[in-house]
């Protein structure tokens, strides 16, 4: 059966990939990215991949959260129903360490920004559907204060506590969810693969990234995983594995939901309604 897959960060490193992948087993893609000039390139690569005819693009800069909620708008308006969420989009390096409201930019894009996208479109997404969120094996307890803008943090630190923080609200909204919701699932995709965020960080050319989109294509698609809401698979384990004990904590996960939408409503976007 042919699914509806939308994509964040698909024009190039992994998402690109597994664009691809599902293109060729004839699901029907559409593809976020930050230029429309890459978008264009990459609908066509995967547009090309046979079995796949429809490709769809949708351009947004992620760090800025009324660009998020733009995209989840024109998701609404062009889509009745949406299948797979692949929140792939994910920054490390970066010129600018924080956006316009002052937010940290790793924070912004691997975390809150996938958080709204994701509020926002699971009207769209039914109990049969799927989120994945991309983890990281990098994790560090989550600091509110910097979720806040409050405090700042190294790069390499920031980018932890978002990984960690994003396997945390998967958790979270599938606890809220239950039966009802869509199966959520957090994943690392693998460790130094052959990103160009790896390349940046770590000044190495990774490892095969068909590690990393063959995984994701498992979980979006196989049966296996049906039952999986809200767990968090570790591909360098090649299994399903626990999150460290402050992730697992319900308390601390229902703080960073709430500092997240707090900082949704400050930043001048609709607080997320749930589904």
């Amino acid at each position: 059966m042919k699914k509806t897959i939308l994509i964040t960060g698909a024009t190039d490193g992994i998402g690109l990939l597994t664009a691809k992948k599902l293109a060729g087993k004839g699901h029907r893609l559409l593809l976020h990215g930050r230029s429309q000039e890459k978008l264009s390139a990459a609908a066509s690569q995967v547009s090309s991949v046979a079995g796949s005819t429809e490709v769809e693009t949708y351009c947004a800069d992620l760090s800025e959260l009324d660009s998020v909620k733009r995209l989840a708008e024109e998701v609404r308006a062009a889509e009745a129903s949406l299948d797979i969420l692949i929140n792939n989009a994910g920054v490390w390096c970066t010129p600018v360490p924080v956006n316009g409201q002052g937010l940290d930019m790793r924070i912004v894009v691997n975390t809150i920004a996938p958080y709204l996208l994701t509020r926002e479109l699971l009207p769209l997404v039914s109990k049969e559907g799927r989120v994945l969120n991309l983890s990281s094996k990098a994790h560090a307890p989550v600091d509110l204060e910097v979720f806040s803008g409050k405090t700042e943090m190294s790069e390499r630190e920031a980018y932890a506590q978002s990984k960690l923080a994003i396997s945390m609200w998967t958790l979270q909204i599938a606890d809220e969810l239950g039966p009802d919701g869509p199966v959520m699932i957090s994943v690392n995709p693998g460790s130094l693969l052959a990103t160009k965020m790896v390349k940046e960080a770590f000044g190495t050319d990774g490892a095969d990234l068909s590690i990393g989109a063959d995984i994701l294509v498992r979980l979006a698609l196989e049966d296996e995983f049906a039952n999986d809401t809200g767990r968090y698979f570790d591909n360098d384990l090649g299994r399903f594995a626990p999150l460290q004990d402050a992730g697992m904590d319900p308390a601390k996960r229902a703080a960073l939901v709430a500092a997240m939408d707090e900082v949704i409503a400050e930043a001048g976007a609709k607080e997320p309604s749930t589904n």
